[in-house]
């Protein structure tokens, strides 16, 4: 039996994953320690200022970061968060994160994420730290 691919165990889990479907995410890139996703941020998602509400994008970024770190076959959770919300998001805007590895232990994973819109303005930065744990998300294929 060999290990399940990357793209294989993305797929499981986003399958399960009703939240980041209810975003409306689209995988665009997938590689070890790497994703780019996008998504188009809708009127419902807007605060009382008619600007995206910090938790939009803040849950965008998170999970940039549960498939960028979840491809290994290592159920892997978020250990600490910290974002910046660099400029503000409207409705119709089309966001993309790129999520980058930094660092990859047996147990811990940090890795960086980085939020634009259509005009590739950045909207956000994000960092985020993963437990990996024992647990796999797919059985040996």
């Amino acid at each position: 039996m060999s290990e399940p691919s990357y793209q294989a165990v993305i797929e499981h889990m986003l399958k399960n994953d009703r939240f980041s479907a209810w975003l409306g995410i689209e995988v665009l890139e997938l590689q070890a320690g790497f994703c780019k996703i996008t998504m188009v941020v809708r009127e419902e998602m807007m605060n009382g200022f008619n600007i995206a509400h910090g938790g939009i994008t803040f849950s965008f970024a998170d999970s940039a970061l549960a498939i960028a770190s979840n491809g290994y076959n290592k159920l892997s959770v978020a250990l600490e968060t910290a974002m910046s919300f660099t400029a503000p998001v409207k409705s119709g805007d089309q966001l993309t994160a790129m999520a980058t590895e930094i660092s990859k232990t047996n147990k811990i994973g940090v890795y960086n994420i980085e939020i634009t819109n259509q005009q590739q303005l950045t909207v956000g930065l994000f960092k985020g730290t993963v437990y990996r744990t024992s647990k796999t998300l797919l059985d040996d294929e």
